[in-house]
């Protein structure tokens, strides 16, 4: 998947995994792990052994997130894949400090959201994500999703409850969302230190 600033490749384990653990070396207290059903991870060895099992996996789907420079610098997946259903979730998404923050980080959920409805016509896009991680709900918000609700006492990961959080993104409301964020990815956007002009929150 290849927008204006970076692109998506399916995850390999022999290509991205070297510079995946350079740039989750950069987050030196594991923060962005937290959230994550696995990780931190010991060392890089133990990393690319994860990276190699889940780039084996057809669901979770993986990607990695590539930035202006051509550098792998995250992780994103499909999940829940029910082409049966029109239903499909995006998850596992781990940026790392470079990726954050970023337009490539932005173009990334919108190439993956553009995939699933204009590509291969889903009609359902889901995201879920823990109750108390602040940071993944107000991403979800930002990029348009819906709140469903939460599932409490939905699952027990790295010793602690979790509460669950759903949103999602339906077929009708896709197109407003599309050019919501096809208006904020323009270069027009940002001046010349790559700073947003307008916010996509406040895109109404």
């Amino acid at each position: 998947m290849v927008g204006a600033y970076g692109r998506l490749e399916p995850l390999d384990a022999g290509r991205h995994a070297a510079g995946l653990v350079d740039a989750y070396r950069r987050d030196e207290a594991g923060v962005g792990w937290t959230y994550l059903p696995y990780g931190p991870f010991a060392d890089a060895e133990a990393l690319g052994s994860w990276l190699a099992e889940m780039a084996a996996t057809d669901d979770p789907l993986f990607f990695a997130i590539m930035d202006e420079e051509g550098r792998p610098v995250g992780v994103a997946s499909y999940l829940r894949i029910s082409p049966e259903m029109g239903s499909i979730e995006v998850g596992h998404i781990h940026y790392s400090p470079l990726l954050q923050r970023t337009r490539v980080a932005t173009e990334a959920m919108y190439l993956m959201a553009r995939r699933a409805f204009d590509e291969l016509g889903y009609r359902r896009y889901e995201w879920k994500c823990d109750d108390l991680n602040a940071p993944s709900r107000a991403a979800a918000e930002r990029l348009g999703f819906t709140y469903e609700g939460t599932f409490r006492q939905d699952r027990i990961y790295k010793g602690r409850n979790r509460d669950t959080a759903w949103y999602s993104i339906t077929d009708a409301e896709w197109p407003a969302i599309r050019d919501a964020m096809e208006t904020w990815l323009k270069p027009s956007n940002f001046d010349e230190h790559g700073r947003q002009r307008t916010s996509l929150a406040t895109r109404e």
